[in-house]
């Protein structure tokens, strides 16, 4: 039975002005690819993601996606789940790409996120047949289409042995490569402390990865900004009023859904009013007093 999602696949082989010839002739796609217009950024990393490593995917995904970026991933478990769900917080396009044909995706897991990717104005894409089996060895060459859709990749958790290093390979010298950091004994960021000493750029922020792109600084990028009086971002704010929280708190706190809250949180600390204190951690800014200047 075939999934409904899947129904409207077609062949393509335009890319707007991206050259995929050295990894695929041609891509299978569900979806639209106007997404591929804008900045691409691919979030790669660990499929056995932390609650911390995924959190940091959602947040540099989300606030990318606000700041007007196309997020591109492989549609797996753990980081690239991550970095699809931030872009679809943010209302920004995502694009996955799979390691089989459609109607054999793999993991089964993620069909209802590529179905909302998908309704949401992104698209999911494969070098394969629509019949043609997910294999161990495929995943290799759709890192290289992730990487080639990109104009810059963060890799977020990758231990010593991963596929994000290999799409890393793929992009080297060709793109900006970038990596998040970590503890020096945790075995998930082996690879990105190793892609840091080989001279990948060290993500600390969207603003780095921004940066990287040739992009301006959050605060004159125009990106829309949430009123208080909107209800998501009152109620955020109210679960922040005794100080800083973890968001988990703030979620529960708030009765928003992680989704919204960290698209919400994003634009709020666009806007000046509320600013991370730590990799999950939110406070409220305190307003300037009348005899301070901006």
């Amino acid at each position: 039975m075939h999934d409904p999602v899947f129904e409207t696949l077609g062949r393509i082989a335009d890319f707007r002005g991206r050259a995929l010839e050295a990894a695929a002739p041609g891509l299978w796609c569900c979806g639209s690819l106007d997404g591929l217009a804008r900045p691409c950024v691919a979030i790669v990393g660990t499929r056995a993601a932390t609650p911390y490593g995924a959190g940091l995917a959602r947040r540099f995904a989300a606030e990318l996606g606000v700041a007007g970026c196309t997020i591109v991933s492989g549609l797996a478990l753990g980081i690239d789940r991550a970095a699809h769900e931030g872009a679809l917080a943010a209302a920004a396009p995502t694009i996955g790409v799979l390691g089989g044909g459609h109607r054999h995706f793999f993991p089964k897991r993620n069909v209802a996120l590529a179905e909302r990717m998908v309704a949401a104005g992104g698209a999911v894409l494969s070098p394969y047949p629509p019949d043609h089996p997910a294999y161990p060895a495929q995943f290799l060459e759709r890192n290289g289409i992730v990487a080639v859709l990109a104009d810059a990749l963060l890799v977020v958790e990758a231990p010593a042995r991963s596929g994000a290093l290999n799409t890393a390979g793929w992009a080297a010298g060709r793109i900006p490569v970038l990596a998040v950091p970590g503890d020096v004994d945790r075995k998930h960021v082996a690879g990105c402390l190793a892609l840091i000493r080989d001279g990948a750029t060290l993500a600390r922020s969207s603003q780095d990865v921004l940066e990287a792109l040739g992009r301006l600084p959050f605060p004159t990028l125009g990106a829309p900004k949430p009123p208080v009086s909107d209800p998501t971002a009152a109620a955020l704010l109210e679960a922040m009023d005794r100080g800083a929280a973890e968001f988990d708190e703030i979620v529960a706190s708030s009765g928003i859904a992680p989704p919204a809250a960290l698209a919400s949180l994003a634009l709020l600390e666009l806007e000046g009013t509320v600013e991370s204190v730590g990799a999950s951690r939110y406070a409220r800014v305190a307003p300037l007093s009348g005899g301070e200047k901006a």
